[in-house]
Parts: C-alpha cells; sequence; structure tokens
C-alpha cells in the first residue's frame, strides 16, 4: 500500500482544540480517518517548529490521501502537507526505466 508522509500545523483555533482534547485522542481520531479511506497509521507525532504534527499514512490510493487532506483542510483548524513516499525498491524499479528526455540546451 502506498505510503504518505502528512505534515500539519494548527491555527490559533486549532491548538485550541488540541488542549481541549488530548494528544492521544488526536492521534485515535486520525487512526480512525484513515481506516475509514481503507489505510492505516503506521505513525504519528506532534513536532516543534515549522510543523505540529508529522505522520507515516497507509492508504491505497492517491484519491484516498487527498481526500484525508481535503478534509483536514476544509477543517479551517489546520493546514496539510501530503508527500508520496517511495521505498527503495520502487525507486530501484524507477530507475531501471529508460526516459529519453533532453535538457534545454543539450545536444544529443
Amino acid at each position: 500500500m502506498p505510503k504518505y508522509l502528512a505534515q500539519a500545523s494548527y491555527n490559533a483555533e486549532g491548538v485550541k482544540g488540541l488542549a481541549a482534547d488530548s494528544g492521544t485522542t488526536r492521534r485515535a481520531a486520525v487512526a480512525r480517518a484513515i481506516e475509514s479511506l481503507g489505510g492505516k497509521l503506521e505513525s504519528f507525532y506532534f513536532a516543534f517548529g515549522d510543523n505540529d504534527v508529522v505522520a507515516i499514512l497507509d492508504l491505497p490510493d492517491n484519491g484516498a490521501a487527498a481526500r484525508f487532506a481535503m478534509k483536514v483542510a476544509s477543517s479551517g483548524q489546520a493546514t496539510i502537507k501530503t508527500t508520496p513516499l517511495l521505498a527503495p525498491e520502487e525507486l530501484d524499479r524507477v530507475l531501471d526505466k529508460k526516459v529519453d528526455y533532453r535538457a534545454p540546451g543539450e545536444r544529443k
């Protein structure tokens, strides 16, 4: 199943909601949402810096990842960035494929 890195940042309203909830309740809510899309929450962490939450999601496809991201964003309490992840074996398969590409200014 494809993996995705989800990075989220709460706005002031989201932080108030988190404080009223709890970290474990938030993680459980995210896990339920991912499971409702046919996936699994692999890991979930709170963080300092640009992102308040970092999670690894197993989801069936890009459509499920987009649905989750849009649901989070539509709450108005957080922004989310979702990045597809490739396993080393997947990258190896990709690198084995030939691409007929010419860079700008390059002569063949």
